[in-house]
């Protein structure tokens, strides 16, 4: 039987994601096998954020006001939230799941496609997990760590997990001219947005850290290890990646 390329690389990524599990280390020793190329593109990310996305998030922060900001957040959020209730099917977390659907369909529709996050003064906060987190939720380990160009810090089984999230998005399934231009739109927006609110976070951090790339990868893998335990994460301890 032919299966087609995409079929391939979703096998391809899942097995990437359960070998992962024989990637465990010591939590107090980082499993960094390419902590020279890392830091490589940790230094050129680096080069990046100061030169274009720093003076993007700044300029957003300091010009667009509050409502607009709060506006472009909730509808990101909103489009999010398919893979939150495909995520808590998957760990078995069934009220969570209806929680997250009741979200999406209030935001939705009284909340005008998102602009509005009307559900959260309905009782349904947000709450949002990943596929990275469920394959942690099932024991699986995270793997190697790897910093990507332009994306920045992942592992082995979160990087695999963002690929099969986009599956969830309800932007895949919509067909329209112009569609590739929308991903990339709202992954831009996406990307300011969530640098904007930690603009004083990484500051701090760098100004404290006598290794900066260290002190980011421990934050990293701190963070998604309270993830994938569901605890809350303040962004006042650990940066939102």
């Amino acid at each position: 039987m032919i299966i087609d390329m995409k079929k391939q690389r979703l096998l391809a990524i899942l097995l990437l994601g359960f070998l992962a599990a024989g990637c465990a280390s010591d939590p107090e020793t980082p499993d960094d096998p390419l902590e020279p190329v890392n830091r490589l593109f940790f230094s050129f990310n680096q080069r990046l954020d100061r030169n274009a996305a720093l003076p993007a998030a700044s300029f957003y922060s300091r010009n667009m006001p509050n409502t607009a900001r709060r506006t472009f957040h909730h509808i990101l959020s909103n489009l999010s939230a398919p893979v939150t209730v495909m995520n808590d099917m998957l760990q078995a977390e069934f009220e969570n799941a209806g929680i997250a659907a009741g979200r999406f369909a209030v935001n939705t529709t009284v909340g005008v496609a998102g602009i509005f996050d009307v559900a959260t003064d309905w009782g349904m906060p947000e709450r949002n997990r990943d596929f990275g987190e469920t394959l942690g939720s099932y024991g699986i380990a995270p793997g190697p760590y790897l910093i990507l160009p332009l994306r920045g810090p992942t592992s082995v089984r979160d990087f695999g997990g963002s690929y099969v999230d986009g599956f969830f998005s309800p932007l895949r399934y919509v067909r329209y001219d112009g569609r590739q231009y929308i991903g990339i739109v709202k992954s831009s927006l996406g990307s300011v947005d969530n640098r904007s609110a930690n603009i004083v976070t990484y500051r701090d951090i760098e100004r404290a850290s006598v290794d900066y790339y260290a002190t980011m990868r421990a934050y990293y893998l701190q963070r998604r290890a309270r993830q994938v335990e569901d605890k809350n994460v303040q962004m006042a301890e650990l940066p939102d990646f």
